[in-house]
């Protein structure tokens, strides 16, 4: 199923999967498709998470602690796709474990439990042939990270090759909140598109890294498709109980898109 925004702009939400449980990430991803997230992010909790700020970071720490594998993350994929035919699913990796896993099988494996795309986040375009390959043979949409630090030649391979959407990073550096976007977002964004535009894909542009609030949203919403959230969420889990999270994620989600002058009554 192509991934897709119904809502403007879009939202992708991000978890790590496993954290606090995975009984736990199943209710929490039922709960923000329910409260209007458009695509969930299953991260796949990794030992040595290099682009993820401390929250996410301890996150992993606490799913790989209570045994959470590639193949856990899998099967839970496949319970959240029958639950939510009509979600956005995206298995989200480092390389190292899908390597571990077989890159065969697990292009197989994520298409038989009905991910729509995957985010190898340390996979460079440049490199990605054989994975591309994998993809595009089971019908997996590629995701690639675009940073402002791209040169145009990698942004240009990057549209050319990604499906479902392309993952632009607002800032240089980990993930984690901030207090305001930065001007490269926008830019990053613009720069995009003169190749998702040009050559009549359209593909959309989703801007993640820092996004904690109503107001990241409905900026991110002048320049770019959707808003991809993620470490607010993880670290309103880790201060959540397993009971709460869930009704916890959902309020927080459908604030979101509240405006910014509901926020501030």
């Amino acid at each position: 199923m192509p991934i897709r925004f119904d809502h403007k702009p879009g939202l992708v939400v991000y978890l790590t999967a496993g954290d606090p449980s995975l009984e736990a990430t199943r209710e929490i991803a039922l709960a923000a498709v329910d409260a209007g997230a458009d695509v969930i992010e299953l991260g796949v909790p990794f030992s040595d998470p290099l682009a993820d700020g401390p929250i996410i970071q301890r996150a992993s720490e606490r799913a790989l602690a209570r045994g959470t594998r590639l193949k856990d993350v899998l099967a839970l994929a496949r319970d959240l796709r029958a639950a939510r035919p009509a979600a956005g699913l995206v298995m989200f990796s480092y390389l190292n474990p899908i390597l571990r896993y077989g890159l065969g099988r697990f292009a197989d494996d994520a298409a038989s439990a009905g991910a729509d795309g995957v985010l190898a986040t340390d996979l460079i375009v440049e490199e990605a042939a054989e994975y591309l390959a994998e993809m595009n043979r089971v019908h997996l949409a590629p995701i690639f990270l675009a940073a402002p630090t791209s040169p145009d030649e990698r942004l240009q391979a990057i549209a050319a090759h990604s499906k479902g959407f392309v993952y632009a990073i607002s800032r240089t550096g980990i993930t984690g909140k901030q207090q305001n976007l930065t001007a490269d977002a926008a830019a990053l964004a613009a720069r995009i598109r003169r190749w998702t535009r040009s050559d009549g894909k359209g593909l959309p542009v989703a801007v993640g890294f820092g996004i904690s609030n109503a107001d990241h949203v409905a900026q991110v919403a002048e320049f770019a498709d959707a808003a991809v959230v993620g470490s607010s969420i993880v670290e309103l889990i880790e201060r959540s109980t397993p009971e709460t999270a869930a009704g916890a994620v959902a309020r927080f989600i459908k604030g979101l898109r509240a405006p910014a002058s509901a926020l501030a009554r």
